[in-house]
């Protein structure tokens, strides 16, 4: 899912590269000297990641509440080690024409988990790394995996941009990276009516053992209009909205431009909200106007959320409640 007032104006603009010759991707165990032309190319020369990608499709869809969660929404990531007793499941959903990447340190079994849309996706795809390698300081050598999911085949080409921009920040980072899953694109993608549909909306990964399964989250724990809001009015980084050293969900701070016309946009239909400010209209999840309409509101009545949000400058804190397994706001 994306709406956004640049609505993807950043994939679009990059398009897409062609990889020089120093990759560093590992694919089906072998490093790469030369990137896949294309997606399809990709899965012709290395049948391997359609019988993956099979394998994760015939898992059955659950449905995860907010005990153990750790939700991560567009453009934020988060990484968590498996001996951290707040998280149990870190996952994301709602994505379309978006890709969910996991990076998963073998030796630890640090993951860390980011929803790309392809704003921030360097420094992300960075981030990512760094954070499993710290966490796995001190546990045995292993490799660093990584696993896309999401992404379909779209009229406009949105996915497939999206995964090679995801695949050359990869190919540039210096550590070799085992790409393991890639159920993207033609793989991820069925056919309802004459009109294309994802089939995987989103997944979880068990973070104490590593298995990932297509998941769907009705409760994106707290402070989601306010996230929301950050990505819609054009916020271009990818958060990182875990703190590991403490166990605690955090959020912000930052500010973001006041939007012009946000009355007007409320005023809209449903439908005309969906076919303005969604990459892929024809495929939204349920939820998407509903969602979109409480970001607007929450703008309307934020319009400097430096000031009415965040007037000490310092993130909002949310620490897992013992009784509840919820995330509770930590107040100083």
């Amino acid at each position: 899912m994306v709406f956004s007032w640049n609505l993807w104006s950043t994939v679009v603009g990059q398009g897409r590269f062609q990889c020089e010759n120093k990759m560093v991707l590992v694919l089906n165990g072998v490093l790469q000297d030369d990137c896949p032309l294309n997606t399809t190319s990709l899965f012709l020369q290395h049948p391997v990641y359609r019988d993956h990608a099979n394998q994760l499709l015939s898992i059955p869809t659950k449905t995860v509440g907010p005990i153990g969660l750790l939700y991560v929404r567009q453009r934020e990531m988060a990484a968590v080690a498996p001996h951290d007793k707040n998280v149990t499941i870190i996952g994301s959903d709602d994505a379309t024409t978006c890709i969910i990447v996991v990076v998963r340190h073998s030796g630890s079994g640090a993951v860390a988990l980011a929803h790309l849309d392809g704003a921030g996706t360097d420094e992300a795809v960075s981030a990512m790394v760094t954070r499993v390698q710290e966490l796995g300081i001190g546990y045995p050598e292993g490799r660093i995996e990584l696993q896309l999911i999401g992404g379909f085949r779209d009229q406009k080409g949105y996915s497939e941009d999206l995964f090679y921009n995801i695949m050359q920040a990869f190919h540039k980072h210096p550590l070799e990276i085992d790409l393991t899953q890639a159920c993207v694109m033609d793989l991820n993608t069925t056919v309802r009516g004459d009109i294309n549909w994802p089939i995987i909306y989103g997944v979880g990964v068990n973070v104490k053992n590593g298995d990932i399964f297509p998941a769907t989250f009705p409760d994106k724990g707290p402070d989601l209009p306010l996230r929301q809001a950050r990505s819609f009015t054009g916020g271009q980084t990818v958060l990182d909205i875990y703190d590991s050293n403490v166990g605690m969900l955090r959020i912000g701070p930052f500010n973001y431009d006041p939007l012009r016309g946000v009355d007007l946009w409320l005023a809209q239909s449903d439908e005309f909200l969906l076919q303005h400010l969604s990459t892929s209209p024809e495929v939204e999840p349920p939820t998407f106007a509903m969602q979109l309409r409480s970001t607007l509101r929450y703008i309307q009545d934020n319009q400097f959320p430096a000031v009415t949000v965040f007037p000490d400058n310092r993130p909002h804190y949310y620490r897992r409640d013992e009784a509840t397994g919820c995330w509770q706001l930590v107040r100083y």
